[in-house]
């Protein structure tokens, strides 16, 4: 009897391991682009948990006792791709600079949830925020980690900072109008410290800064510094100490090349990008975040998008120079990793950004796809865990149908995502 029962209480502790035992899922494809510039044909990934446990030709890897198979024959699968630079607080007419007289941070909240949703089944698990006010993104990358909505893993900023009168601020009405800025309006080295501690006190991962006028902006140029030497310089220093990383607004001159000495980690769009700049970045590991995508589609679809008849103009203008002076800093060794600068409509269209850099940059497929991934997370400073299909990383995969480094706009059209283990779409 007392057998019997021993050996029942063995098989309820069995059974009680088995059960909290983690899943085990094994992918087969056609083909896997690793993520650091190599691929391995017919390929099988076993993934324990949410970690990547083996990873090979089928024919080495072996197929672990009850594990699931998901067959991709026909597929190529990658690492989940990064976007270095979205607004997914943002959503198509929700009103521009004026959004902040006609909505609360609860409409961005919504927006996020949304745009969180699309952004994942685009096959981007990883975003890097780049302001957002209020603090939303913040609340929503806590909310997508509590697993309350569905999103990728999102890296907040918080409201990025720029100075009075410039492409963080909402220009051009009557000085008797409080009107709030798009980012935290702040001028001076201490009000700027004391910003980015705040940042950081509510949650930031990052810190964004507006170092030159912009292009959805009234009053400014597109290459005018905004913020001097000494601003810029007590900006960085204050993040590094606090452990955070800077990601500087830039489109080029003197206020581009201050971000870089100051100590930017990257400089987002770089759409003029100069020699004496590309010099300083190669130097320093400065990465360059284009953001090809939106300014491409301001010149061509701007009236339709309702934007400003301002900003196209001021689109249009650099449209041609933008494009020869950023395939100059690619071609010259600047590190590039992939921002969209996702606002409006072209969240879920993430995907699109690798065809404009294989077509403005000169980019091969397969190291565009570079730039999507491993290059982004080492920029995040993720790669340990990210970026690529390894054995010991997180399961953040995607497929797609067909080859993308014979066609590099299959990538906008991604069939299969698993984020962290857990498949979040297939079709």
């Amino acid at each position: 009897m007392r057998i019997t029962h021993a050996l029942l209480a063995l098989a309820v502790v069995a059974q009680q391991a088995l059960a909290q035992s983690p899943a085990v899922t094994v992918i087969r494809a056609t083909r896997l682009i690793v993520g650091d510039g190599t691929q391995i044909e017919s390929p099988m990934v076993v993934i324990t948990g949410e970690r990547i446990t083996a990873v090979g030709p089928a024919s080495q890897v072996r197929v672990p006792s009850g594990a699931k198979v998901i067959d991709l024959a026909g597929y190529t699968i990658m690492p989940g791709f990064f976007d270095m630079h979205t607004h997914i607080t943002s959503i198509d007419n929700d009103g521009g600079d004026m959004s902040v007289l006609k909505e609360t941070a609860a409409h961005g909240a919504i927006y996020a949830a949304i745009n969180a949703k699309k952004t994942l089944e685009a096959g981007f698990t990883t975003v890097r925020e780049a302001g957002s006010t209020d603090y939303v993104d913040v609340v929503v990358r806590d909310a997508v980690n509590r697993g309350l909505i569905p999103g990728p893993r999102i890296h907040a900023s918080g409201p990025s900072l720029g100075s009075t009168g410039g492409h963080a601020d909402v220009n051009g009405w009557s000085p008797n109008l409080m009107i709030p800025g798009t980012g935290a309006i702040v001028d001076g080295p201490e009000a700027i410290r004391l910003q980015v501690r705040k940042n950081v006190k509510y949650g930031a991962d990052q810190i964004k800064f507006v170092a030159t006028g912009g292009i959805l902006s009234v009053g400014d140029a597109v290459n005018a510094p905004q913020y001097g030497d000494d601003e810029m310089k007590a900006l960085v220093d204050e993040a590094t100490r606090l452990g955070r990383k800077v990601m500087a607004h830039a489109h080029g001159g003197a206020g581009l090349l201050a971000a870089v000495n100051a100590g930017a980690s990257s400089i987002e769009h770089g759409s003029l990008v100069d020699d004496a700049a590309i010099t300083a970045m190669k130097a320093r590991g400065t990465y360059l975040v284009p953001t090809l995508i939106i300014l491409e589609e301001i010149v061509s679809d701007g009236v339709r998008k309702g934007v400003p008849a301002n900003s196209i103009a001021k689109a249009t203008a650099i449209a041609v120079e933008r494009r020869t002076r950023l395939r100059h800093a690619y071609q010259s060794g600047v590190k590039f990793a992939l921002g969209t600068d996702a606002t409006s409509d072209i969240h879920g269209r993430n995907g699109e950004e690798f065809k404009y850099m294989v077509d403005i940059l000169g980019a091969t497929p397969m190291d565009a796809i570079t730039i999507g991934t491993m290059n982004a997370a080492t920029l995040l400073g993720v790669a340990q865990d990210f970026g690529s299909v390894k054995a010991g990383k997180v399961a953040d995969i995607v497929a797609v149908q067909g080859n993308p480094l014979t066609d590099i706009a299959l990538l906008a059209r991604v069939s299969f995502v698993m984020k962290g283990g857990v498949v979040v779409k297939q079709q």
